[in-house]
């Protein structure tokens, strides 16, 4: 499209400037023409007073030569003398005698130029007529000037609207270049694709509802995993208590079928759960309202689970959530992490284990930690490994690498380590501009900072559980 448009800019621009220069460049040959001729008709003019006096050949040839050679007079016979030339004569005797019969001025092609034949009338009543050369350099004089000039400001033109017709083209195409790399990466499921709405009107408006459509698109796909997340919650919260109940069912074959069944419901619930995730479209271009409130989101998760940890015993703190923290992750995405993580508390851990979740903002990175008191993890490295989980009953590592994921999609990372409770700590790291971090001596630096950072973290967590247990 772009090139289409300068051509069709320089095939008009080039007929324009040809249909006025060509005719502009005969005008003005034809007016040095005239000017030339203008000049030499001047000069015989000049000769017509002292022809009208005097035919004396003196003083004539005087007057003649004072022209510098470039003129010539033809007197007719008169008196019985013969016919005579003044100066030297360029015009054929026949141009002559045609000019001195008709008594009207003509032109005669001689070498090197033309002449000028002008008649004049003498005292005596005969025809004399005089010849001005007009050299073929004045007749042409500045007409190659003006040609060149004229072909510059031809080219110019030209030049210039090829140069308008590519900004324009370009003003034009790139904003349709980026509608279409738009639509590719919204239909390859790179939710966060946005088009900047810019260019000419229809371009803009199509930007608009391009960008209008992508939001709905995303708002549908987040409320139909919202839904989803909601849903497997609600059958979480039973199954565990369901789990619970069953152990302590006792022997016999009817206890052992209902265990078998709640284990085979957990599968279940394990397998929607693992089809939903990797049915994931990818979110992780950013784009206009990415991201959440972390805070906001560990409030709402801890109070569904604190109804769960009331009923076990079990100890609880949230520390850090008081205050909004925005981090580039899908509110959804978050909430089924922190999810993952605080059902893998309860399901491994026994009733009455305190736990905690601690959100740290920093400048670069937002920390959330996870921790536990219970018996911990025995091999960190197995149970990040998707498939594999910790090892214990019902893990499978699901929740640890969906939480992986998360943080991964972000730069960051997850780590598992002891934590001040005497269990387990997760620590999922959150990098708020996107970075992947390289390893080095700051790298190592950071890790250190980080370790630090967690620790004293949790510290503060232990410090919190002996005071009333509520949300903050």
């Amino acid at each position: 499209m772009r090139w289409a448009l300068v051509k069709v800019s320089l095939a008009v621009t080039a007929m324009v400037v040809l249909a006025f220069a060509v005719p502009l460049g005969l005008v003005i040959r034809e007016l040095a023409r005239d000017r030339a001729f203008s000049n030499a008709e001047r000069e015989a003019a000049a000769l017509a007073p002292a022809l009208s006096i005097t035919t004396d050949r003196d003083q004539l040839e005087r007057v003649v030569a004072s022209a510098g050679g470039e003129m010539a007079v033809h007197l007719p016979a008169a008196d019985g003398e013969q016919a005579s030339d003044i100066g030297r004569g360029r015009a054929p005797a026949v141009d002559v005698a045609a000019v001195r019969k008709v008594g009207r001025a003509s032109t005669a092609s001689v070498p090197g130029g033309s002449a000028l034949l002008q008649p004049v009338a003498l005292s005596t009543g005969e025809i004399a007529v005089v010849e001005v050369y007009v050299p073929q350099s004045e007749v042409t004089a500045g007409v190659g000037t003006a040609w060149a000039v004229l072909a510059g400001v031809g080219v110019a033109l030209v030049l210039g609207s090829v140069a308008v017709a590519d900004r324009l083209g370009v003003r034009m195409v790139r904003p349709a270049q980026r509608l279409v790399e738009g639509a590719h990466e919204l239909g390859e499921g790179k939710l966060g694709a946005r088009v900047p709405e810019e260019g000419p009107t229809e371009l803009r408006l199509a930007a608009v509802a391009f960008n209008s459509m992508a939001d709905q698109v995303v708002q549908l796909l987040a409320n139909e995993r919202e839904l989803a997340a909601d849903l497997s919650h609600r059958l979480r919260t039973p199954l565990t208590v369901l789990r619970l109940n069953a152990a302590s069912l006792g022997d016999g074959p009817a206890a052992e079928q209902t265990r078998a069944a709640v284990e085979q419901l957990e599968r279940e619930v394990d397998t929607i759960i693992r089809t939903a995730r990797e049915a994931k479209p990818q979110t992780a271009a950013a784009g206009p309202g990415a991201g959440c409130d972390a805070a906001e989101v560990v409030r709402e998760r801890m109070a569904f689970w604190s109804a769960l940890a009331e009923d076990e015993g079990r100890k609880w703190r949230v520390a850090g959530a008081d205050r909004p923290v925005r981090i580039p992750v899908a509110r959804a995405d978050l909430a089924a992490a922190l999810d993952a993580l605080l059902g893998n508390v309860f399901r491994h851990t026994p009733e009455g284990t305190a736990f905690a979740v601690d959100v740290h903002n920093g400048e670069d990175a937002v920390i959330v930690l996870v921790s536990d008191a219970g018996p911990g993890i025995p091999d960190p490295e197995a149970a990040m490994a998707r498939g594999r989980g910790s090892g214990s009953d019902g893990s499978t590592g699901l929740g640890l690498d969906i939480v992986r994921r998360l943080a991964e999609s972000t730069g960051g990372d997850v780590r598992i380590g002891s934590s001040v409770l005497g269990g387990t700590e997760v620590r999922v790291w959150i990098q708020l501009d996107g970075r992947q971090r390289t390893p080095g001596r700051r790298g190592h630096r950071g890790a250190v900072r980080r370790r630090r950072s967690g620790r004293s973290l949790s510290r503060r967590l232990v410090s919190t559980f002996n005071r009333p247990r509520s949300l903050p």
